[in-house]
């Protein structure tokens, strides 16, 4: 058997671990990422407006970037198991609360809050990142990632037809409901039917908690500089939704949330400090140092690759609907064509990372988004929708293919933060869709297209300039004081 086969049939060990988490991860995209294809049943049923129907699909990812980093944090103390039952638990109690609000306020303040399920994602990262060796963590990651992902396009695929099929202003509410039970039922059942670590192995946990840990000086100044855009993506919310564009809350609350922003990022840069500053210090021994740029370049190819995911599969399906004139159940179908290639493109970025390597992979990725959503820039009313459609798909597959190769590289820079470092950067893919929407409800989508394809060459340019390939082996303490070095070749 090769180093990256997996027995996919399998459901015993590690792979039926693998099975059991895609799952969880698929049912978290269904409840969350349904709003997409659903939107053209909800803005019929409630008579919303264009922009109060982009308003939704903006709050809707939201409140997945904190979640995103603290829900980092928390698995990686509590361990991935409890954290992601919990989230499928709550994150379904709180999509039947939006599925039945009876005012648009209501409606806006359930789906921000529903944003928060999306930080399942990150717990996964750190569950099969236990369970699969560096050799096996780009397939693995990526069949997780990719499988789960699909959770969007199983959406598309069915909640539409759910509404249809009973008809009439609630059929839609109903049919959220129906998915929010199921997932609340396998989070039950996922906590019964998991562990966080193959028997006899340590499941390492930062040595503090409140924000990562980093080991030099500069990475501590990066560090604090990279929390700013999680932050601007959330300011940029709260003007959106302000008097100055929707007008759906006034300007006192407008300039308390701007303050209470900037206090929490005060605040959080203060906590970054109180657990680094001994790198100011003295020096970390060579042996536990890690490179917070590798992070950082992490970071920001995320905010690309699932920022871009994130906001097409948003806008597709009105895309096609206000573009092209399809009815709303043809447009919601091809729409699901592109989270469907999920079930290939990202496992495939995994494997081909390692195969070839992790940061060749990226190169031939980003060129591949970069050039197929500059095309799509010049797309107009008079195109055929077959080539508009097919090459949506070919962004589709290289954007999910190098969230794949992030995802394959982001377990293998330190261990016991795993769960931190896959929050940020999942925060950053949740900032790129909050851009990328933003974008979306201000110009038309053939400029939206343009824009995607011009911040991914400037991603281009930092993986190819700045990022560096895994080699060698991480440092780990044992509960013991004994020093494991883990593999990452």
């Amino acid at each position: 058997m090769s180093a990256q086969k997996i027995e996919l049939f399998s459901f015993s060990g590690k792979t039926r671990i693998l099975h059991l988490t895609w799952m969880a991860f698929f049912l978290t995209f269904v409840v969350w990422l349904g709003l997409g294809p659903m939107m053209p049943f909800i803005k019929e049923a409630l008579a919303l407006s264009g922009q109060q129907a982009k308003v939704l699909l903006i709050l809707n990812v939201a409140m997945t970037i904190p979640a995103r980093i603290v829900v980092g944090m928390l698995v990686d103390k509590y361990g991935p198991r409890i954290l992601f039952s919990a989230i499928l638990i709550l994150g379904g109690a709180i999509s039947i609360a939006f599925a039945w609000a009876d005012s648009y306020q209501t409606l806006a303040l359930a789906r921000f809050l529903s944003g928060f399920i999306g930080a399942g994602f990150v717990v996964g990262i750190r569950m099969i990142s236990e369970w699969f060796p560096a050799r096996q963590t780009g397939i693995a990651q990526g069949i997780y990632a990719g499988w789960g992902n699909f959770g969007s396009a199983g959406a598309a695929m069915t909640l539409p037809f759910v509404a249809a099929w009973i008809g009439g202003p609630d059929g839609w509410r109903w049919a959220f409901t129906a998915a929010s039970l199921v997932a609340i039922a396998y989070g039950a059942l996922y906590y019964f039917s998991v562990r966080n670590t193959p028997k006899g192995s340590t499941y390492f946990k930062p040595k503090k908690t409140g924000a990562m840990e980093v080991t030099s000086p500069g990475d501590l100044a990066l560090y604090i500089l990279m929390n700013v855009p999680l932050y601007l993506a959330l300011a940029l919310l709260t003007w959106k939704l302000s008097p100055a564009r929707m007008g759906l809350i006034d300007w006192a609350v407008t300039d308390i949330v701007y303050l209470a922003l900037a206090a929490l990022f005060l605040a959080q840069s203060w906590k970054v400090w109180h657990i680094n500053a001994h790198v100011l210090k003295e020096p970390v021994p060579e042996l536990h140092r890690y490179k917070f740029k590798q992070v950082a370049v992490l970071d920001w190819a995320y905010l690309v690759t699932f920022g871009t995911e994130l906001a097409v599969v948003s806008m597709l399906a009105m895309f096609y609907v206000d573009w092209f004139g399809l009815s709303k159940v043809t447009a919601a179908l091809l729409a699901g064509v592109y989270p469907f290639l999920n079930l290939f493109a990202r496992p495939g970025g995994g494997w081909l990372s390692d195969r070839i390597g992790r940061k060749l992979t990226l190169i031939i990725v980003f060129a591949g988004i970069t050039g197929a959503f500059l095309v799509l820039g010049m797309v107009d009313k008079g195109w055929p929708v077959w080539m508009v459609v097919g090459m949506t798909l070919v962004g589709g597959i290289f954007s999910k293919a190098g969230s794949g190769a992030v995802y394959a590289m982001v377990p293998l820079i330190q261990r016991r933060m795993t769960g931190q470092i896959a929050g940020m950067a999942g925060a950053f893919g949740n900032v790129g869709a909050v851009l990328f929407l933003t974008v979306n409800s201000l110009l038309d989508y053939d400029q939206f297209f343009l824009f995607i394809g011009a911040v991914s060459g400037c991603v281009l340019l930092l993986i190819l300039f700045v990022l560096e390939e895994p080699e060698g082996a991480m440092a780990e303490i044992m509960p013991d004081g004994s020093v494991q070095m883990i593999d990452v070749k």
